[in-house]
């Protein structure tokens, strides 16, 4: 049976998608059979991954508005391994057009269980939001991973995502746990970076990540190519650095 990891934190601009994509890649990379399912409006993972959705092509909208079943909606990528459930922005209108549908919140969960012992991993990319589909990828995951970049009020709303995610594990998901924090965009000159990360590892302790993603400039380029960054530059700081972390999640 297939892990869930869901990448979640409702800040933007914090490394949530370049982690769920890398992550997913460099799992992948490692011999061990990966799903990526892009559960933001924006679809930044799919666009990352040189994925581009036609008009008729399925995605996660119609997946958890129960009109396809999630294997139908399964791409192959470029990474050997990997695969994809892609976004559209119909998902911005998900929220409102399931407000009154039966058990909203398990609609992934529920897509996913068919799918799921096909994969040793599946990989859920959250929007930046505490919305509808965070709560569905929180309610279908095992553990929960958050980026918290090594920045200025790195910590503001991490309360309020913890709190969400013992929400949820008390009310919808008694197996959800807290995978660990990961460090992002850290730059070693940089004492605010450095001051933030030990501050972060005061608090939280061994609920950090003993991987590091620094601010790197392979890892922001890759994207706009359609690559994860092992594949536009395997030897770059942030490739390795994804490896290193997928090494530590796969334990």
């Amino acid at each position: 049976m297939g892990r869930i990891l869901c990448v979640a934190n409702q800040k933007g601009g914090v490394g949530k998608t370049t982690t769920a994509v890398n992550l997913a890649a460099s799992l992948a990379a490692s011999g061990r059979k990966t799903l990526l399912v892009d559960m933001d409006p924006q679809a930044n993972a799919s666009c990352g991954l040189g994925v581009r959705v036609g008009a008729d092509d399925l995605t996660t909208y119609q997946v958890i508005s129960g009109d396809a079943p999630a294997a139908e909606a399964v791409r192959a990528t470029e990474v050997e391994g990997l695969w994809l459930v892609p976004a559209s922005r119909d998902l911005a209108g998900a929220e409102v057009e399931l407000v009154g549908a039966d058990r909203r919140e398990y609609r992934l969960r529920s897509a996913l269980e068919p799918v799921r012992a096909s994969y040793e991993y599946v990989v859920v990319d959250c929007p930046p939001s505490l919305g509808f589909l965070t709560l569905n990828a929180l309610v279908a995951a095992d553990s929960v991973i958050i980026p918290l970049q090594c920045e200025y009020y790195a910590l503001e709303g991490l309360t309020q995502l913890l709190h969400t995610v013992k929400t949820v594990k008390r009310g919808f998901n008694q197996r959800l746990e807290v995978q660990g924090i990961l460090l992002t965009m850290f730059d070693a000159r940089n004492n605010l970076s450095r001051q933030v990360a030990a501050e972060v590892k005061r608090h939280f302790k061994d609920r950090v990540f003993d991987s590091v993603i620094p601010r790197n400039v392979r890892l922001s380029e890759a994207p706009s190519h359609g690559k994860p960054a092992m594949l536009y530059d395997a030897k770059s700081s942030g490739a390795l650095s994804y490896l290193k972390m997928a090494r530590e999640v796969a334990g």
